[in-house]
């Protein structure tokens, strides 16, 4: 039997198709919405290790049931880096998938064509929403025997690392330069150097992910496109940090492509690439999407130039009152500094004045104590007696008469006793000239007496101040 005729429906035909379609898709999403809440608070418990639903699903409603977000958020929490999602005050880094102005660019697979196309594929809609709905029951079954080894990221560069030399075996060395690092630190480097980062997903299972990386991905253009102009992070989903950041980008098919950049302060994902799409397609739909938003880099540029403008300003402002509080501070301990010497010498002239009072004054009890001490003088008849005239420094003269029989030390008590006499003094005599031995020495331990001395019954005995000395 020859096999019918395939023939073109007309216009009317057509649209009641395509109502019905409309009809379908409207009870699938219908059946699915109410669950939809449900699946996800326990996609988000078995993807961040919450075990309290509650919680997961107060994370979910915080984030308008962005599953990305509240996963990308939990996960960066887990690694020690700041928060993508919702931060602390502190401006840390974010990432924006949740714009509804993200360009999108989907190779999708030929619709259905004809009569018999489009019959098989609303007979197998709901077979298909079977399918999956007892797919996902099992795989959720399944976590809770075996947890998926994905959902806990332990060596993130390693990961990457790994991905790159697996790549490098299958499709050569020839590819774009891969980002070493984490995907965190692949966005703080893009937000701090201002510049866009793509990020491959690559899903080691699909049917086009080899054609891809082979005729696309490692084409000399392309590899040129975005070694100049952007930065490229790459990883499987089969790896637990390719599989966190799918998470969070929520991919739809592959291959797939993600655009991200500074936008409105924020890391944002601009655009979106899915499926196969041939190297000239590409890199028109990368420059589209850079030339759409090179105007938000420059703005940004400007701004952060504004704003290192305004610290350098500050900073130096800042220097400058510094030298000012340094300099007033020097001034100020230097005033302190004077009024301390001024103090100190003021207090040690205090104390001079105070110890020459006290010597001053026990110079004068000295002098007293040796005048009371003073034996008689003699009297003129006395043939014993010595008249003894004293020159004082002063040239004033003092006569007193002494026994010959008295010590030297009795003619130096007297002059010390004398209010004009110096503090310190010896006495000479002419003929011969010498100095008399009045105090006690090495040589004289006992001063002479007058007459051993060989004074006469009258001298003249000069008294040599020796104070300074």
């Amino acid at each position: 039997m020859a096999a019918p005729e395939e023939r073109d429906l007309t216009q009317e035909q057509t649209e009641k198709l395509l109502q019905f379609q409309v009809v379908a898709e409207t009870w699938f999403e219908s059946l699915s919405h109410a669950a939809n809440s449900h699946w996800l608070a326990v996609l988000h418990m078995d993807l961040t290790g919450i075990e309290s639903m509650d919680q997961c699903r107060h994370t979910l409603e915080q984030h308008n049931w962005n599953i990305e977000a509240a996963v990308q958020d939990r996960l960066n929490e887990q690694e020690g880096v700041p928060s993508v999602f919702n931060p602390p005050p502190s401006r840390p880094l974010q990432v924006n998938t949740a714009d509804h102005r993200i360009y999108s660019y989907v190779v999708s697979r030929p619709q259905p064509r004809g009569l018999l196309g489009w019959g098989y594929y609303l007979i197998m809609l709901p077979f298909r929403f079977t399918y999956y709905t007892i797919l996902d029951i099992f795989r959720f079954a399944l976590r809770f025997i075996r947890p998926d080894p994905r959902s806990r990221v332990t060596d993130p560069v390693g990961d990457i690392v790994s991905f790159m030399h697996s790549f490098e075996e299958k499709y050569g060395r020839a590819h774009p330069v891969f980002y070493l690092g984490t995907y965190s630190q692949a966005l703080n480097d893009a937000k701090r150097e201002l510049r866009f980062l793509l990020v491959y997903l690559h899903g080691d299972d699909h049917q086009d992910s080899d054609e891809f990386c082979r005729n696309t991905l490692c084409a000399p253009e392309v590899i040129s496109l975005i070694n100049t102009r952007m930065l490229f992070w790459a990883c499987s989903t089969n790896k637990p940090e390719g599989y966190r950041v799918s998470q969070a980008l929520r991919e739809n098919t592959y291959p797939f492509l993600a655009m991200i950049m500074l936008k409105d302060r924020r890391m944002t994902v601009v655009g979106r690439l899915e499926g196969l799409i041939q190297p000239d397609d590409l890199i028109n739909q990368l420059t589209f999407i850079m030339d759409a938003n090179q105007t938000y880099l420059v703005s940004e540029r400007l701004e952060r130039e504004e704003r290192n403008q305004t610290q350098v300003l500050r900073q130096q402002q800042d220097e400058a009152y510094l030298a000012s509080l340094r300099a007033d501070q020097e001034k100020e301990r230097k005033k302190r500094e004077e009024r301390e010497r001024k103090r100190r010498k003021e207090e040690e002239v205090q104390q001079q004045k105070l110890a020459e009072e006290r010597r001053r004054r026990n110079l004068q009890e000295e002098k007293e104590r040796k005048l009371e001490c003073l034996p008689p003088e003699p009297s003129p008849d006395d043939p014993e007696s010595v008249k003894i005239i004293f020159k004082l420094p002063n040239d004033s003269r003092v006569e007193r008469r002494f026994h010959f029989s008295q010590s030297l030390t009795v003619i130096h008590d007297f002059l010390f006793s004398l209010k004009e006499s110096p503090e310190k003094f010896q006495i000479e005599a002419n003929f011969p000239r010498r100095v008399l031995p009045c105090l006690p020495s090495e040589e004289w331990p006992n001063p002479p007496t007058l007459q051993e001395a060989g004074l006469s019954h009258t001298e003249v005995l000069f008294v040599q101040d020796l104070t300074d000395e």
